[in-house]
């Protein structure tokens, strides 16, 4: 059984400086209110290490495997909470060009013996993590030179 979050959001920059955002991991800290921390290479088959701090939730450490780096398209990895197969999330961020901006879409899927009794924790307190997340994206994208008008 699985469960999905997802969530979107519209960002005046191009796909080009949203994904610079989202892989400036030592960056994290200043900006990120849900993924506090990162380290790691984004690239296919890096390790990264993460802390999470869902909204109302526990802080929680992850050492999630890059599957995909797709520079100004697509960054996705797969994570496990503990031992593979008991709970397990696919991440994925997602940018497309979108009238002369960006939509940036974080999605998961969560998958093993514990997915189906988390759901409404991970609804609850992760969701909210990713939309907060997304407008953080979107500020620091939306504040930099590039994307400031004249």
């Amino acid at each position: 059984m699985t469960t999905e979050l997802s969530s979107a959001i519209d960002i005046d920059a191009p796909p080009e400086l949203v994904w610079e955002v989202l892989t400036d991991l030592r960056a994290y800290p200043e900006w990120n209110p849900f993924i506090r921390s990162a380290t790691g290479a984004i690239e296919v088959g890096g390790r990264l290490k993460m802390t999470l701090q869902p909204v109302g939730g526990r802080r929680i450490t992850m050492r999630p495997t890059v599957l995909e780096a797709a520079p100004g398209r697509r960054l996705r990895w797969l994570g496990h909470l503990g031992v593979p197969g008991v709970f397990d999330g696919d991440h994925s961020f997602t940018i497309s060009e979108r009238n002369g901006g960006s939509r940036l879409v974080q999605h998961e899927t969560f998958r093993g013996v514990l997915a189906p009794l988390m759901a409404r924790s991970l609804n609850r307190h992760t969701l909210p993590g990713f939309s907060a997340m997304n407008e953080a994206v979107k500020h620091r994208a939306e504040r930099t030179p590039e994307t400031r008008p004249g």
